[in-house]
């Protein structure tokens, strides 16, 4: 890479960067409240992009069941919130238990009695579910389309084991999280939701530093060297297997983390986040946002919902055509995202093609030209 496009590629990313804080600033005063709401929720989305693009970007796994470990965390916060608010019901349990004729309170749901324990339940209990379905995949050597058919066949498992279980997490209904307390406020004011927004911004910052720290160094040189030629990297001495389970582990922790902070914007969790579409969908912006640029998952993700939202708005039946329309032309004319494609000069080439900027004749060239007039 040339210093040019070092030069370029920083002054990029802090421009980025400025813009980012400065809106995330200024947003409160600036939106009302329900696209705050919606910036919140896409923001929290950036994370388990993040995720895709750590193991799909860096390591070359492409997962289809990212949905579990993000429905996972959503339910943990959703779980800690109901039990936070019951206190006015019989029993002291949730309220939908006595649909069902539950009188006692399941023993998994005990321990989400602690916000402590919940703090940490968002993000470790995905890790380690992401961590055991992994190993259990890598260990066999299963990669390539073989993986991703494992994980979105996962994905329907966990969907349907947590669709049919109404009497211990409401099945298909889901839990509802605007209608509880917290601090007693409802978690769906605008107040709390207000707080919820600057926590959302602060955690994708830190999710972002995170898993630039974590490319950095022998580690992410190893993520690459799986990604490239796993192959030349056993034969080096180094076991694939445990790197590929740590990155899995670490992009299911994020994913806890981006359903937690999702469920509490959007109000409620159910089994619908483990659809596969919706997992799809998250492949989809780090594709179109830049594969293996961290930045482009973050912009993918916030920009790709934003628009989806505004265009459903408008033309409600439209919007599955633009994004199917959005990834074709990605695949076929920019393979690197939108990002990757700034980043290796794409702006410049493009001008070239229509004659704005002169090409730079090579040395080859010169010397052709020299001996023509001689």
């Amino acid at each position: 890479m040339n210093k040019n496009i070092i030069k370029f590629n920083g002054k990029v990313k802090f421009i980025f960067w400025v813009l980012l804080i400065a809106f995330i600033v200024a947003a409160p005063a600036l939106l009302p409240v329900f696209r705050l709401n919606l910036l919140g929720r896409y923001l929290s989305l950036a994370i388990v992009a993040l995720g895709v693009d750590l193991i799909w970007g860096f390591t070359g796994l492409l997962s289809l069941g990212q949905g579990i470990f993000f429905t996972l965390g959503g339910y943990c916060v959703a779980m800690y919130l109901q039990l936070n608010s019951s206190s006015e019901f019989p029993n002291n349990i949730p309220e939908f238990f006595a649909l069902y004729g539950v009188k006692d309170l399941p023993i998994f749901w005990a321990p989400f009695k602690s916000p402590l324990f919940t703090l940490f339940a968002i993000w470790l209990i995905p890790a380690v579910v992401a961590g055991i379905l992994g190993f259990l995949v890598f260990r066999n050597r299963i990669k390539g389309v073989y993986f991703s058919i494992l994980t979105q066949a996962s994905l329907l498992v966990f969907f349907n084991f947590f669709n049919g279980q109404q009497k211990l997490i409401n099945g298909t209904n889901g839990l509802k999280t605007d209608v509880t307390q917290l601090f007693g406020q409802l978690v769906g004011s605008e107040l709390i939701q207000r707080y919820i927004f600057w926590i959302t911004a602060f955690l994708v910052i830190t999710a972002w530093f995170f898993s630039k720290w974590l490319i950095k160094g022998r580690f992410g040189n190893i993520l690459i060297g799986i990604r490239d030629d796993e192959p030349r990297v056993r034969f080096t001495g180094y076991n694939p297997v445990i790197f590929k389970t740590i990155i899995f582990s670490i992009s299911g922790a994020l994913a806890g983390i981006s359903g937690a902070l999702y469920t509490v914007q959007s109000g409620i969790v159910s089994p619908q986040f483990m659809t596969v579409p919706f997992s799809i969908e998250m492949v989809i912006w780090v594709a179109v946002g830049g594969r293996g640029t961290l930045l482009g998952a973050i912009l993918g993700a916030v920009f790709i919902n934003y628009a989806k939202s505004l265009v459903s708005e408008a033309l409600p039946a439209s919007w599955m055509f633009i994004q199917g329309s959005l990834f074709i032309l990605v695949v076929t004319t920019l393979p690197e995202g939108i990002l990757g494609w700034l980043y290796s000069e794409g702006p410049r080439n493009l001008l070239q093609k229509f004659g704005f900027i002169r090409k730079i004749k090579t040395y080859p060239s010169l010397e052709l030209n020299k001996s023509s007039e001689g």
